[in-house]
C-alpha cells in the first residue's frame, strides 16, 4: 500500500491511499503544495519479509 501525504497550506494535511506504486506516482504529479509518498508494510506480511532458515 502507497500513501501520498499532501502539506496544502494553514495546517491542513491531506492523506490518498493507493494500491500500486504506479497508481500514486500518477497522482502525486497532479497534487499542488508539499507531498510525501509512502510505502507502508506490514510486519506480518510474509511475501516482504525475509525469513531465516
Amino acid at each position: 500500500m502507497y500513501v501520498i501525504t499532501c502539506y496544502v497550506g494553514k495546517g491542513e494535511m491531506r492523506m490518498y491511499e493507493f494500491d500500486s506504486k504506479e497508481e500514486a506516482l500518477a497522482q502525486l504529479k497532479k497534487l499542488k503544495g508539499c507531498s510525501i509518498l509512502s510505502e507502508v508494510v506490514y510486519f506480518n506480511d510474509s511475501s516482504v519479509i525475509p525469513i531465516a532458515i
